[in-house]
């Protein structure tokens, strides 16, 4: 169910390729070199070092700054059946990453460094013999409205096992009334869960621009969590993860929130994925190992 193409496709930032060094030719070493303009060899070279050193950070991110999961411990996120199935039996998997311009990566420094990348190199790494895909199918600006209206041709014609659904930032910017919101995601969990696929939402996130609506995030973030309860869905509470980072971690919002306040930057995808993968591999493990999960939805929550 998870399928490597993009969930795990690409080479891990971590990881660069190793290039052996030729041995001179003997027989060229009189040749006459061709003539370069230092001044352009310089240039394209620095150029080619910025591009390194800018890889180099965003692939060693979590070592500056450790990933840490919310202080307290958290709760399992539920069961998700399908893709534990399809993993058990060695089939493919198929994730797909749906949202706004959080899911889509904006704020990265490269598609590389999105979430659904990101998550795709941890599952890839826990499940190394898995054929796994993870479709971004993140769109910038939308909320429910406008997802509902691409559900089929984006989410739903590529067959998922698991869908993990980013939804409600926009929605509190514009104003949109949470209960609104929460019919046309309930309509949307409807019809996944009918093509017999596992849903997890993602709440909004803990971030300057949120933060100056409280009083609207809290209602969808409320919203969300008995949605999630009510459809027996999972739920990673991005907004209360984020909180613990910066109140609990005492991390400074421009550790994990780009200037604009809003979006996360390569650390704070970096980190989300990590926790969320880490999620999906303990609600898969539970099935695999035997353990009994209700079927209700047990909500990721920091203490």
């Amino acid at each position: 169910m998870f399928s490597a193409a993009i969930l795990f496709g690409g080479t891990m930032p971590g990881a660069s390729a190793q290039t052996a060094q030729a041995a001179p030719d003997p027989a060229r070493a009189d040749a006459a070199p061709v003539d370069r303009d230092p001044a352009q060899k310089g240039l394209a070279g620095k150029a080619i070092d910025r591009m390194k050193d800018a890889a180099k950070q965003a692939g060693d991110v979590l070592t500056r700054v450790p990933c840490l999961p919310p202080r307290g411990g958290s709760k399992s996120m539920g069961s998700l059946p399908h893709v534990a199935r399809k993993l058990v039996d060695g089939l493919p998997v198929v994730i797909v990453a749906f949202g706004s311009s959080s899911t889509q990566g904006h704020g990265s420094t490269s598609p590389a460094y999105t979430y659904p990348t990101r998550l795709a190199e941890r599952l890839r790494r826990h499940y190394p013999t898995a054929d796994i895909t993870v479709i971004n199918s993140g769109k910038g600006g939308e909320d429910a409205p406008e997802m509902m209206q691409r559900l089929k041709t984006t989410v739903l014609d590529a067959k998922p096992d698991l869908v993990i659904w980013q939804v409600g930032t926009n929605a509190i910017l514009r104003n949109l009334d949470p209960a609104d919101t929460g019919r046309l995601v309930e309509a949307g969990i409807a019809a996944i869960q009918a093509a017999e696929a596992d849903v997890v939402l993602v709440d909004p996130q803990y971030a300057p621009r949120v933060n100056e609506r409280a009083e609207s995030a809290g209602k969808m973030i409320k919203a969300l969590g008995r949605l999630a309860e009510l459809r027996h869905v999972g739920i990673f509470p991005r907004f209360e993860v984020m909180k613990d980072w910066h109140e609990q971690q005492a991390l400074p919002f421009e550790i994990f929130v780009t200037a604009d306040g809003l979006h996360m930057n390569d650390w704070g995808y970096a980190c989300f994925a990590q926790l969320l993968g880490d999620d999906i591999i303990r609600s898969v493990g539970q099935i695999k190992l035997g353990v009994t999960v209700p079927s209700d939805v047990h909500a990721y929550r920091p203490m």
